[in-house]
């Protein structure tokens, strides 16, 4: 490679930060030359601070059209909120093409990172004069290897197939030829950056002593990338998919693997492992808080992992997002969720589906005949549970309210924490909800729960867009729980039989036992054993609650998406297909109100497991093949 004097114009933007870096907060110079770069450690410090900024933000994602949530069927908004700019509004409605934009601009936007990542590698040297030693040059090196194979893995999971040239940097004096290039095989793309993951991992510390290094990347921020690349590189999207049985790049060549490889899921499974075991080794733990009694208070702790920093104790916290800018984390997420009378838009609710995937308080689904679920009528009595929380009707422990509505009462703790329902506690107005058509929470209009909920799982309770009155809180994009629930998938995919099944009821045991709800076992125990569900010996009931578990532990988190396009069963859920239900917030009385209703309607293609490549890209580029299925 060229050793040039490259002249950068425009490409060190304003820079953004690392809450903890203060040093990242500083404006780079917008011409200079390389040279003057790498032989000044501010400057090098903000080069590196714009390698950061590519991580694309969790919850304010939907302004830029990520918002994974939003294309699953974990949260909805109101339709008529595309009119302020929702791209992924009308992309769920069937309203999308190779020629519809997509702000989350990973296409252009990401390889912009990744070659700056090869450039800050290449050329920077310790400056002992100006106190940035070899050993921080090595752990930036390092940070910034794990930062290129992160964007590419993120173009990868988003587009499937792409143009990969890894470790290359274009010259001043390039041929275009030499950057029209096509597709590398999925597979491939993979196994590169396996490597480059698990080398950067080991080049780095697994917690930095320094608070003020918080949120740049560790060995355990390496590793959890690798193994969920490694778990989706294993689920049948992409391991043995019939689907794209021949569809090749332009020079002929199979861009997936239609033959299933069972050994992809052995790796996910060693992946998921060596991150765990490391994790925990270096202090990593799930968040838990407990009651006087020393039993684990549930509710407080699915609750307020979320606004618990990693200083202050909440080592489940795996993969930070430091950048910290006005709005960027949780203010938006947050100001849609609280009412108009508090400043907010008061439309983003969950679907009907989520609701009903939350157990029962015996740990079954409600569609279990020894659940105890009931769905209609009202409660004659409150129900009181040994917690400190008081979301329920803004008393300690005291969990549902007499006379409300059947559907919500005797369900687990984590569906209290995730879902505001009519009659439910609205702890900011100090009352309950009222979801009825011109209630106090329902205007009728596009600002107001089109299906009758709103979303609670990452809302503050307090919190005030009215009053600008926010509780900080410690953005983080995955979680050691998330972790668990990949292993106990990897690990009863990769080898079917007892033990294997039983390490994944293992680790499934240890989410459900903070979340407050039976164990599962593989042994014989009755049906109203107190403690235990059985679980039948084979590799399909364990993956049925496997993935169970998942929908309501990350639920409202961005993994529901990813995970029913990896295992390929969009087009098989009724709410991502077709008609979408909710309670009728069309109602005034509680008569028609609490009837099952549907509120929008979903269209879902084949194509639409992998983003398109935008038309013009396509038109630039000769080689580059469309997306499958988009053609």
């Amino acid at each position: 490679m060229k050793r040039i004097n490259y002249i950068i114009a425009g490409v060190m933007l304003a820079s953004m930060t690392l809450t903890s870096c203060s040093y990242l907060d500083k404006e780079p110079d917008t011409e200079i030359d390389l040279d003057m770069v790498f032989s000044n450690k501010t400057k090098v410090e903000d080069w590196l601070g714009n390698i950061y900024a590519g991580i694309p933000n969790p919850s304010k994602g939907w302004l830029n059209d990520i918002g994974w949530e939003i294309y699953a069927d974990d949260i909805t908004p109101s339709r008529r909120w595309q009119q302020w700019d929702w791209g992924n509004i009308p992309k769920i409605f069937g309203e999308w093409t190779p020629n519809t934009t997509w702000g989350g601009g990973f296409w252009h936007r990401l390889p912009q990172k990744i070659r700056q990542s090869y450039i800050f590698r290449e050329r920077i040297h310790a400056l002992p004069s100006e106190d940035l030693s070899q050993q921080e040059v090595d752990y930036m090196k390092a940070e910034t290897r794990f930062l290129a194979a992160y964007y590419w893995w993120q173009m990868t999971e988003t587009y499937g197939p792409v143009p990969f040239k890894p470790d290359y940097i274009t010259p001043t004096d390039f041929v275009l030829s030499d950057l029209m290039i096509g597709q590398t095989p999925f597979d491939e793309i993979v196994d590169y950056l396996d490597k480059e993951m698990l080398a950067a991992s080991q080049q780095l510390p697994p917690v930095w002593q320094s608070v003020e290094k918080y949120g740049r990347v560790t060995s355990i921020m390496c590793l959890t990338i690798r193994a969920k690349m490694l778990l989706f590189a294993a689920s049948p999207l992409v391991n043995g998919n019939e689907w794209y049985r021949g569809f090749t790049n332009s020079d002929g060549v199979e861009l997936f693997n239609a033959t299933y490889d069972p050994n992809k899921w052995v790796k996910a499974a060693d992946a998921c492992k060596l991150l765990i075991d490391q994790a925990e080794a270096a202090g990593y733990k799930l968040y838990t808080e407990y009651n006087d009694d020393g039993s684990i208070d549930p509710f407080l702790s699915v609750s307020n992992m979320w606004f618990t920093k990693f200083q202050d104790g909440n080592k489940e916290i795996l993969f930070p997002f430091s950048r910290n800018h006005e709005d960027d984390n949780f203010k938006y997420y947050t100001t849609k969720a609280v009412t108009k009378e508090f400043g907010g838009g008061g439309g983003l609710g969950v679907y009907q589906g989520l609701v009903d995937a939350f157990f029962t308080t015996n740990g079954l689904p409600i569609d279990d005949p020894n659940s105890g679920y009931t769905e209609t009528g009202f409660s004659a009595e409150k129900e009181s549970r040994t917690t400190a929380w008081d979301g329920g009707t803004g008393v300690k422990g005291e969990v549902t309210a007499a006379g409300t509505y059947n559907m919500y009462c005797n369900r687990e703790p984590r569906f209290y924490t995730t879902v505001s329902y009519n009659g439910s506690w609205y702890a900011l107005a100090n009352r309950k909800y009222d979801f009825l058509r011109n209630g106090r929470d329902n205007d009728y209009t596009h600002d107001a729960p089109q299906n009758g909920y709103l979303v609670r799982k990452k809302v503050f309770a307090q919190d005030n867009p009215k009053n600008n009155s926010w509780k900080w809180r410690q953005a983080f994009l995955y979680r050691l729980g998330g972790s668990y629930l990949d292993y106990a998938e990897a690990v009863n995919e990769a080898y079917d039989n007892t033990a294997s099944r039983q390490t994944a009821l293992d680790y499934l045991n240890k989410i459900r036992m903070r979340a407050g709800v039976r164990q599962y076992t593989l042994n014989a125990v009755p049906i109203d054993d107190p403690d235990y569900i059985q679980v039948g010996d084979n590799q399909e009931a364990v993956r049925d609650v496997v993935r169970m578990e998942r929908r309501v532990e990350l639920c409202c988190e961005g993994s529901r998406w990813i995970d029913i396009r990896r295992w390929k069963l969009a087009e098989s859920l009724s709410e991502m297909t077709g008609d979408d239900y909710g309670m009728d917030f069309g109602a005034s009385n509680t008569t028609d109100f609490y009837k099952r209703t549907v509120f929008q309607t979903r269209v879902w293609r084949r194509s639409y497991y992998w983003m398109p490549v935008y038309i013009d890209e396509i038109n630039k580029n000769p080689k580059l093949v469309q997306a499958p299925f988009w053609n």
